[in-house]
Order: structure tokens, then sequence, then C-alpha cells
């Protein structure tokens, strides 16, 4: 007969699903970054064309953008069970982790070519394996410096919005605390990433950084609204699974950090 899990294993296991999910999506979302998508085309119609700063735009960005906005949903659930700190300890761990594994790439990129890999086909064509390899993972230092600047600033402000709002609100009001949290936090991220790797980085011209961080902002501002009823969801698994007890305890405890 299996024996019933501890307060303390609940606790332990949880944070562990929630920090594995966390970084897991952190790393995804800085490699698939690479690419740029067309946002309009990919829904089935044409792009639009959006004047801002005496630029036209519309919806081409980063893959990454899919997952960083169940990012920050996953800070502020990690954020409401162990405060603070879980999210220091986690937000720390994923940069690091992202680091390291640029490190790697940048290593593996470096490495000789088998002479049978180096070249491949592709519809009819040869293609070289070893630059599309490069292409692809390899990153500008400053998109990488950005990238980790913009995240860690981000979960920052994430954590100190949201404990502000549940300090004003309580216990109630879940999606104002975590929507608003989310929405202040994905604003400064969109703008810090952009500047630090296109106007610093790359001398980009300043009306056009900022017209493609609105053009993204708007599009994480949508996400997050659709993506709040996920929340309570989510909310509500965790609560069953360790016990109201547990889970309001864990929630006080947090709120005192």
């Amino acid at each position: 007969m299996a024996e019933t899990p501890t307060a303390e294993t609940k606790k332990n296991t949880l944070f562990i699903v929630l920090g594995g999910f966390f970084i897991c999506n952190a790393l995804v979302a800085e490699f698939i970054g690479v690419k740029i998508f067309s946002l309009e085309k990919s829904l089935g119609f044409q792009p639009l064309s959006i004047k801002l700063l005496g630029n036209d735009f519309s919806f081409n960005m980063t893959a990454g953008v899919l997952l960083w906005p169940v990012v920050f949903i996953l800070t502020d659930i990690i954020n409401e069970y162990y405060g603070k700190k879980g999210v220091r300890l986690l937000s720390y761990l994923a940069a690091t982790l992202i680091a390291y594994a640029f490190v790697m790439v940048f290593w593996a990129m470096h490495l000789h070519p088998a002479d049978f890999w180096l070249f491949k086909d592709a519809a009819g064509e040869k293609l070289n394996m070893q630059l599309a390899y490069s292409n692809i993972f390899g990153q500008g230092l400053w998109i990488i410096i950005g990238s980790l600047v913009a995240f860690l600033v981000g979960q920052f402000i994430d954590v100190t919005v949201f404990h502000y709002v549940k300090l004003k609100t309580g216990n109630g009001m879940l999606w104002l605390r975590s929507t608003g949290s989310t929405l202040v936090s994905q604003f400064i991220d969109s703008f810090v990433v952009l500047f630090i790797a296109f106007y610093i980085g790359a001398g980009w011209d300043i009306k056009l950084v900022i017209g493609i961080g609105i053009v993204n902002y708007i599009y994480k501002f949508l996400v997050a609204l659709v993506l709040t009823p996920s929340l309570y969801l989510v909310h509500g698994a965790i609560d069953r699974y360790l016990g109201q007890e547990l889970a309001g305890q864990m929630m006080k405890e947090a709120e005192e950090q």
C-alpha cells in the first residue's frame, strides 16, 4: 500500500514540477527565438500595416514570444506559493542554465564537422550543414546579454508588482495581481531586450526599436489576457493536490517573505 505523501513531500514535489516547467520554457524560448515568424500569415491572413513613429510595422516577431507569456504565468504561480525567494532561486538558476547552454552551443559550433555531415541534399540542392547550424544556433553577444538582462529584470519586476497588488487586495482578485504583474513586467522585458540588443549592440534607430517593442507588447498584452483563465485552472489543481489547509499555509508564508 502506497504511503500518503507528507506536507513537506508535496511542497518539494510541486516546487520541482513548477521549477522544471519554468526553466524548460525559458530555455526553449531562447533557442526557438532565432526564428522570426509572421503572426498574420500563420493565422491565414495578410500582414497588417501599423504606422508608428514614421515606420510601417506588422506582427513579425521572434518565436520566443510563444513561450514567454507562459514563463511569466509560471512566475506568478510560483510566487503565489513559494514567494520571492522561490522566484529568485529559479530565475537565477534559469539564467545560469541559459548562459551555460549558449556556451555549450558556441563550443559545438566550432567543432570541426565530419566530412559526410558537412553537405546534405535539400530539395535537390547541396546544403552547407555547418553554415546552417551556425546561423540557426549562433546569436550575437548583445542579443544574449539583452535577453538575459531582460529576463532577470522582468522577473523581479513581476515579483514586486505581484506582491504589491496582493498586499492591497489580499488573496482575492488573483486575475488582477497575476495579469497585472505580467503586463507590467512584459512591457519592461520587451523594451530592455530590444534596447540592449539592437540599439546599443547594432546601432538601430531608436524609433525603430520603440516601434518594434510596441508591436511585440501588443501581442504579449493580448496573450496575457487570453491566458488569464488558465491561472484559475492551475491554481485550482494545485490547491486540490496540496489540500486547502497546506495551500493556505504556503500562501501565507509566501506573503511574509
